[in-house]
């Protein structure tokens, strides 16, 4: 389940990173244009650009956090319930030569 997420939250990641890139190439670009119209346009972007950002590296922050934590508690497990542990394997190592030997 979680691999099939994985990629389409990368994908997010990535095209969120480019937006705010983008965003942020705008402003550079606009830069020399005046007005308080533009002024105020400008100063909300990089107010919701700032924004994005840190909300986009505590999600990062947090989705590491969460590996750590599936993994260390992976980890505890395969120590504590090694027998169990190699029972496990060998079960899905048989259900996947199953499979894999049907579709031949």
């Amino acid at each position: 389940m979680f691999e099939s997420i994985a990629p389409q939250k990368d994908r997010l990641i990535g095209d969120l990173r480019q937006v705010i890139n983008d965003a942020e190439e705008l402003l550079q670009v606009t830069a020399d244009q005046t007005g308080d119209s533009v002024a105020d346009i400008r100063r909300r972007i990089q107010d919701r650009l700032q924004s994005a950002q840190a909300e986009l590296n505590q999600l990062q922050q947090a989705a590491l956090a969460r590996v750590k934590a599936a993994g260390d508690a992976t980890d505890a497990f395969v120590h504590q319930n090694p027998w169990a542990s190699i029972g496990v394997g060998a079960a899905l190592g048989l259900v996947l030569g199953l499979v894999i030997a049907r579709r031949h």
